[in-house]
């Protein structure tokens, strides 16, 4: 297995990391345009690891416009093989009150205006989406969350809507109805983009507010999730910095990202052009460029 590099992926309220050494902010060029930001390459306990803010630092981008493929190809050309996803998220059950975090190993995609693969051209790819997180980077967030002592729960269903509205009552009602644990805007189609890139993906979801199906809090505003977005955000940091010191601790051996487009194309590959074998070299050169 390659030498392994962590990647965070902040979404709102975590637009910068305090506390690293030699940072750098770097500028990528992918070819599905600009990532959502520089990315801020930084050292910490010996380890360098890559930051992107999802939204942009100061909040530009809505969940939407997130060029998505451009910020895992850029980690994927900085050499991360393995991503933390750090996303803010409404709470669907009664008891995940807001400041609670997350370890989320279940999604249900429900965004529809999004381009959710890097696999749109010539050469079709069916990657495996069934168990859509690491095991491995998951066990080192919960070690972590349970070391800080930061309240939280290990596995858990996120339902990813399009935004940029929060629910309707309706809604929100036929989510929970669905089991589901919370709900946000970000993590699709993010996790699907990182397993086509053999990225080990984790998401960690920091409840901010419940979602409006919740009597006494029938309607989500931008200040109370703010407010909760700040507290979180503390959390999320000293969980990160822990996590870049102990996640070679735990095994990915396994894990369904590993090397998963060896039987994924489905595609012949006498009918790949090479300008579209170019585009795709950052993502699956592995696999594209093997002698036949």
């Amino acid at each position: 297995m390659k030498k392994r590099k962590l990647g965070i992926i902040g979404g709102s309220g975590l637009y910068k990391m305090e506390g690293f050494q030699k940072t750098k902010w770097k500028k990528i060029n992918t070819p599905w345009g600009k990532p959502s930001d520089e990315i801020l390459i930084a050292k910490f306990e010996k380890e360098e690891i890559c930051f992107l803010p999802r939204h942009a630092r100061g909040h530009k981008i809505n969940p939407t416009n997130i060029n998505f493929r451009a910020n895992i190809d850029a980690m994927k050309q900085l050499g991360v093989t393995d991503i933390i996803s750090v996303s803010a998220v409404g709470s669907l059950k009664d008891e995940l009150e807001p400041g609670r975090f997350v370890i989320v190993d279940q999604f249900i995609d429900r965004t529809f205006s999004r381009v959710k693969t890097f696999f749109d051209d010539e050469i079709v790819v069916h990657v495996s989406m069934a168990k859509p997180t690491s095991l491995g980077l998951s066990e080192c967030c919960e070690a972590v969350l349970k070391k800080l002592n930061i309240s939280h729960q290990t596995g858990g269903t996120s339902i990813v809507m399009e935004g940029p509205q929060f629910s309707t009552l309706a809604e929100s009602n036929l989510y929970r109805s669905w089991g589901a644990d919370v709900i946000g805007m970000t993590n699709m189609p993010e996790a699907k983009l990182a397993r086509e890139a053999e990225i080990r993906y984790c998401t960690v979801a920091m409840v901010t507010d419940y979602d409006c199906w919740h009597p006494d809090h029938d309607e989500v505003d931008v200040g109370m999730v703010i407010k909760t977005l700040m507290k979180n955000a503390s959390n999320a940091q000293k969980m990160i910095k822990e996590v870049i010191k102990s996640f070679r601790d735990f095994s990915v051996e396994k894990d369904p990202a590993n090397n998963c487009l060896d039987v994924a194309i489905i595609t012949d590959p006498k009918l790949r052009s090479k300008k579209t074998i170019k585009k795709l070299k950052n993502i699956a050169g592995r696999v594209l460029n093997k002698k036949k």
